[in-house]
């Protein structure tokens, strides 16, 4: 364990900063969490979600897998939804996706990749419903970017189309879901305008 002895001298000094603002941090992280956001994103290293919405631990529930990617036999990702909607009350659920996105571009290349094609067609899926659009664009990165953007807003859908979802809002529950795509060049978040707070807005999307 000696090579990862320079991680666990990176945590204690973490955690001695954290004391030294709020000698109170970890006694009440301890106690309890919540959570006003769900965050469900890449698992890409670059995309940390506390980091670039700015937020301490506690304050965001957090999913990543491959190119945040949401389908209703994922039983992982479906448990991680209903515990933050039922038991965590979040009011905000955060679909992001990223710029160059390997899991994407993957997903965009006519070649074997082993065990993870078979999560990549869902991908796939996104790609051949825009193909028209995709195609259109003026070269292979733009086509990535804009396969990036739809892979997100079809994510948001997916989640909004979940039962735990629906049953929330059959509930009236106040409970939003939201689209947004990261630029790992520039640092920024960018809101793809589509935000669902209701069942109607589900049916609307939908037509």
């Amino acid at each position: 364990m000696s090579e990862l002895k320079h991680l666990l001298e990176s945590n204690r000094q973490w955690a001695a900063e954290r004391l030294a603002t709020n000698p109170q941090f970890f006694s009440g992280l301890s106690q309890q969490q919540t959570p006003e956001y769900l965050w469900i994103g890449c698992s890409d290293s670059r995309v940390p979600a506390n980091q670039i919405i700015d937020l301490p631990p506690g304050e965001v529930f957090v999913h990543r897998n491959i190119a945040n990617v949401v389908v209703h036999t994922d039983l992982n990702c479906l448990s991680v939804v209903q515990y933050a909607v039922e038991v965590l009350k979040v009011k905000h659920i955060i679909v992001c996706g990223h710029y160059g996105c390997g899991g994407v571009q993957a997903a965009m290349e006519n070649k074997e990749h082993g065990l993870i094609d078979n999560w990549l067609q869902h991908i796939r899926d996104v790609y051949r419903y825009y193909r028209a659009e995709i195609d259109a664009c003026a070269d292979n990165n733009e086509k990535l970017d804009r396969l990036c953007e739809k892979n997100v807003i079809q994510q948001v859908l997916n989640v909004c189309g979940s039962t735990v979802i629906q049953n929330a809002w059959a509930n009236n529950e106040a409970l939003s879901v939201h689209g947004w795509i990261y630029s790992i060049k520039d640092g920024l978040l960018r809101d793809l305008g589509i935000s669902m707070s209701q069942v109607d807005d589900y049916r609307a999307a939908n037509r």
